[in-house]
């Protein structure tokens, strides 16, 4: 599957409330028929062929967990991080990494030239789901530190704390399937972005001027209210597009490389592949078959000219 050509766009919208997110769709939809119709490589530029092989190098990698391995064909991780921009000279951030599917290929394309920085849960103060996939990535860094020994870890603590780093400090962020969790439901089961507006902020903050955010999430139907995508682990694409904006990023542009047009959009994310959380066998037979969840693939630009 190719990826196709980027759009583009510079318009700041001030107000998003979920209304008008339905407003949206038919636009959506025009820009998404345009897109899969388009088969050129969702790049920015060329990436040069020494960090393509650098790219597959860290991908083919034998310390990758093989259960990771067999999910490629779905994530597409070379496609994905040419489309970023990422180069092995970078300083990126990688945003709730566990359980390490990025992190195995990240930090070996880095580890010569770049840095890279892990702002993921600490194993202290944390409990349940949280605390069990901190203690299994802490582990999985300390059994091979021939990969993972330059890795530096930046405590990120869901509500509490998340901070990203100095000021200016970094060439990339990126987050891979994370912006649900960023999103909050009160006691009255209300449901705020405030945390996922923080972490644009601090994402907005940490990056030089001409740094880059990369994202990747699982996308709700348009005009979805947030009440309705929160259960479901997604978000509609243009309410994620709206909030970077609205911290101060550039949409640099989108691609469909992680797409998949069979999924409903209307279901949660863990009744599909690889989770398949339904227990009865026609219901996963029916998910098997739907496959990974349709993912938007966003990348922001902090604006002004990069550092020389």
């Amino acid at each position: 599957m190719t990826s196709p050509v980027p759009t583009v766009s510079r318009i700041r919208r001030r107000r998003f409330p979920e209304l008008i997110l339905a407003t949206l769709k038919p636009a959506a939809g025009i820009l998404a028929a345009a897109a899969l119709a388009c088969g050129a490589p969702a790049t920015f530029a060329a990436t040069p062929s020494s960090v393509q092989r650098a790219l597959q190098a860290a991908i083919h990698g034998s310390w990758r967990t093989p259960a990771f391995v067999t999910r490629d064909k779905y994530r597409h991780p070379l496609q994905t991080l040419e489309f970023f921009g990422i180069r092995p000279t970078m300083r990126v951030i990688e945003v709730l990494p566990a359980p390490g599917w990025y992190t195995q290929i990240l930090a070996p394309f880095l580890r010569a030239r770049g840095q890279l920085i892990e702002a993921t849960q600490p194993v202290a103060g944390t409990s349940g789901y949280a605390h069990r996939s901190a203690v299994a990535y802490y582990h999985m860094l300390a059994a091979n530190p021939a990969v993972y020994g330059r890795v530096r870890l930046e405590p990120f603590e869901l509500p509490n704390y998340l901070h990203l780093g100095a000021p200016n400090s970094a060439d990339m962020v990126v987050t891979f399937n994370n912006m649900h969790d960023l999103m909050f439901e009160n006691v009255h089961r209300d449901v705020t972005p405030i945390f996922l507006e923080r972490f644009l902020r601090n994402a907005y903050h940490v990056l030089k001027p001409g740094g880059i955010l990369g994202i990747v999430g699982h996308r709700a139907a348009p005009g979805t209210p947030l009440a309705k995508c929160f259960p479901m682990a997604r978000l509609p694409q243009a309410f994620v597009i709206h909030e970077a904006e609205e911290a101060g990023f550039e949409l640099g542009g989108t691609s469909e490389i992680l797409a998949n047009p069979k999924d409903p959009r209307n279901i949660p994310v863990f009744f599909l592949p690889p989770t398949l959380a339904d227990s009865t066998p026609a219901a996963r037979r029916r998910y098997a078959a739907i496959g990974y969840a349709d993912d938007y693939t966003l990348r922001f630009i902090k604006p002004g000219a990069p550092a020389r």
